[in-house]
């Protein structure tokens, strides 16, 4: 079984035990429960916060705006300003986390820090490109994002089924680089662009651990996938590889978690718990074991070139659009397109 498949088994654990720790529920993406994440944590407290998942951001907005508690929450950037405009999220105290002064000053900006607080405390980065099966797809196929319209491989394809990583993928095809200037000629053409993939897409996946049990059983060839797929796959001697530079680009993408208003367990224990997150043991596991970067600047400079241009995260000769922060009516509008385009409108 590979790792992929594990985490999704202790992510189905985890939930139906329902506690760990029972005075710190994390509302996370599933394989963020895995214990090396969280080694300083269980040393000073003993055992491990509890976790509870979601599929995406939007998913997890609602969730909380019905009126789901839990303490920590691990969204991306672009839903900073969105979830603070909903009362959902309050500043983190860095002077409980002694690692904050590891982090990138570049989330250190508006939305994520600026004079009320820092709201954001970056956690995992990565790339988001094309990963295939390179026994079945020769390598010229995908030195271009239109593979995924190739009807070649119609139903062997899968896309996320998250609107930032998928709509960036559209922008790119269509000739757009940086979603912030995005206007209304360049959102349609991503969304038509979708529309023409659609028919193809055999499914569009949820989470690491579903979309490497598609390609390690050779039912999905192409996929838009995130760098922890190919990196973990790979490792277990699948031919699986990953191709950042299609002539039109391909994505970054840096996640982290936010501190949720009126938490029901300890606010002590949940700066402890991203204190523990930004250890620099947490960046060699995540680099060598998941293939992303770790919002540990100072730990991640140790790391190796060559490290990092194994699993994905080196320099590339391509476009490269940044997944950040954009307008929130344009994102909005995202959301209800990408649930339309999934519906087969």
């Amino acid at each position: 079984m590979t790792r992929l498949l594990a985490a999704a088994s202790a992510a189905a654990l985890a939930t139906a035990a329902g506690a760990q720790d029972p005075d710190l529920l994390v509302l996370d993406w599933s394989g963020f429960e895995e214990d090396p994440f969280h080694a300083a944590y269980v040393e000073e407290h003993g055992q491990k916060p509890t976790f509870t998942f979601f599929g995406d951001e939007e998913e997890a907005f609602q969730k909380l705006r019905s009126g789901f508690e839990a303490d920590v929450a691990h969204p991306c950037p672009h839903s900073v300003r969105k979830w603070r405009d909903a009362g959902l999220i309050e500043p983190w105290d860095t002077a409980q986390i002694p690692n904050y002064e590891s982090v990138s000053e570049e989330y250190r900006e508006p939305p994520l820090a600026d004079e009320e607080g820092v709201w954001f405390i970056p956690a995992d980065i990565g790339a988001t490109a094309i990963a295939y099966n390179s026994d079945e797809v020769p390598q010229d196929a995908v030195q271009s994002l239109e593979v995924f319209a190739n009807p070649e491989y119609a139903g062997r394809i899968s896309l996320p089924d998250n609107v930032d990583d998928t709509f960036a993928l559209a922008y790119l095809a269509t000739g757009t680089s940086d979603w912030t200037t995005a206007g209304d000629a360049e959102f349609e053409a991503a969304a038509d662009w979708l529309r023409t993939v659609h028919p193809n897409v055999r499914t569009y996946w949820t989470d690491g651990a579903e979309l490497g049990q598609l390609m390690a059983t050779g039912e999905v060839l192409v996929a838009w996938a995130w760098n922890e797929t190919p990196v973990t796959l790979s490792a277990e001697g699948m031919p699986i590889a990953f191709e950042r530079e299609a002539a039109e680009g391909s994505t970054t993408w840096g996640c982290g978690y936010v501190n949720l208003v009126d938490g029901p367990g300890s606010e002590e224990k949940a700066h402890d718990f991203v204190d523990s997150f930004l250890s620099p043991e947490v960046t060699e596991y995540i680099v060598t074991e998941w293939g992303y970067g770790h919002g540990n600047a100072t730990a991640m400079e140790a790391i190796g070139a060559e490290t990092l241009a194994e699993v994905g995260m080196g320099p590339i000769d391509a476009p490269t659009l940044r997944q950040l922060p954009m307008d929130e009516a344009l994102r909005e509008r995202m959301i209800e397109e990408f649930e339309l385009i999934k519906a087969g409108f």
